[in-house]
């Protein structure tokens, strides 16, 4: 490692704990205009952005990434239109910070109460996505909280494009420019600096496959936020809606199966699924999709691949899917505990009850009845853009959005109480 990357990440974690100081205690109103500054200014900058995509798509094709990589990748008209979107939601949510959570009035007649104030600094390490620069960087800032990128290499040119406009705004308004940084360098050594910057880095957002999220743990001094994947069912009961859970498990499936609320697998009640399952076979083939399936799914539909032990473990992010014909909502509620990664789980089903005992029993940080597992998000949730999906537990579970940026210290009137 160069002294020079060294001293480059230290310096930008010290500038941006100087930042956070300072943005800790902007008014709304000056961040909500950062905000809708930024938006307009990405989309009047389609054509520049747009330019340094290519680039980096370039040099994911030269490097083999995958189809799913590549769709994340992706800076187009569209997808822009839709980031600057994203930042204009963030502008209209409300802002935590100063919000009181609780008061209460002790027999000394001491007022007791809870505030928000933001986390201070908060480090993102990322894959593919430059949508997640400006989605994290709108959510820090509306939080109060300095923020500092790492993204792939593969992302380089793109993510300090977006970076470089949303400094020029953040000067333009009156807000530290040292508020959103990023490292601008692709050296994995980096990375190791930044993950011992406990000094200035109040907390690390990993984003990407596991084999990222399981090294930024072990080699992090600074507390982690961890979702190392996605493996997301949907269970059909015996007296779901067919024709509803037919659409709802190709949207879960296909509309965008690289990312990591895409159900993995499809549990099947044994009294239904001699109807479902030749119907949704049909349906997935349509689409592209390679089912594989326990003994009973193949059983009905002998021409797929047989399921193995790893395959209810696994997080295709393709169009990949196994099947698993089970008992009933017990057998499929065992199976998600023991194969799930607490992330997102739905079932579908006309019965109330059994709607019921799978919202209270099973474990994920979303659970959804008669829904496709592509809401789990934070844009859906209305959260704005998301800062990443926690599944543990602490401090946050599930899409984060604005208030999972913040935690509360305590603040007590007096009267002259003194403690005897």
């Amino acid at each position: 490692m160069t002294m020079n990357i060294k001293e480059k990440v230290i310096e930008i974690g010290r500038n941006a704990r100087n930042a956070a100081n300072i943005l800790a205690n902007i008014s709304s109103d000056i961040k909500n205009r950062a905000l809708l500054q930024m938006a307009d200014e990405m989309v009047r900058q389609t054509g520049h952005l747009v330019s340094e995509n290519a680039k980096d798509l370039d040099y994911a094709g030269k490097k083999g990434l995958s189809s799913a990589m590549i769709d994340r990748l992706t800076l187009d008209e569209a997808a822009i239109k839709e980031v600057a979107n994203g930042l204009r939601e963030v502008a209209v949510l409300p802002d935590p910070v100063g919000k009181i959570t609780s008061m209460w009035r002790r027999p000394n007649n001491l007022l007791i109460g809870r505030m928000r104030i933001p986390l201070g600094v908060v480090g993102i390490i990322y894959e593919s996505r430059p949508n997640v620069t400006a989605d994290a960087a709108a959510l820090c800032l509306k939080s109060g909280n300095a923020i500092v990128l790492r993204g792939g290499s593969e992302a380089i040119n793109s993510n300090v494009a977006i970076v470089k406009i949303l400094q020029e705004v953040l000067r333009n308004v009156g807000i530290p420019e040292d508020a959103i940084q990023i490292i601008p360098v692709t050296d994995r050594a980096a990375v190791g600096v930044m993950l011992q910057l406990e000094e200035y880095i109040d907390i690390i957002i990993p984003r990407g496959g596991e084999e990222l999220i399981r090294a930024v743990v072990e080699q992090s001094k600074i507390p982690v936020i961890k979702h190392y994947k996605g493996v997301c069912h949907v269970f059909v009961d015996v007296n779901a809606d067919l024709d509803m859970a037919q659409s709802i498990c190709i949207n879960a499936k296909t509309q965008r199966p690289g990312v990591c609320n895409a159900m993995e697998t499809l549990l099947v009640h044994k009294d239904i699924a001699e109807k479902f399952l030749p119907v949704m076979a049909e349906k997935f083939r349509d689409a592209g999709v390679v089912l594989k399936g326990c003994k009973e799914t193949r059983t009905i539909l002998p021409d797929i691949e047989g399921a193995t032990e790893d395959d209810w473990y696994e997080e295709y992010l393709d169009l990949i899917l196994s099947v698993r014909v089970v008992e009933g909502i017990d057998e499929a509620m065992a199976h998600i505990e023991k194969y799930g990664s607490l992330h997102t789980e739905s079932i579908i089903t006309r019965d109330y009850n059994n709607s019921q005992r799978f919202l209270n029993e099973v474990n994920s940080s979303s659970v959804l009845v008669n829904a496709s597992t592509r809401f789990s998000d934070g844009f859906e949730f209305g959260l704005g853009a998301e800062i990443g999906i926690s599944t543990t537990k602490l401090h946050a579970f599930g899409p984060m959005g604005l208030e999972e940026l913040t935690t509360t210290k305590f603040i007590v009137y007096g009267d002259g109480q003194i403690r005897t």
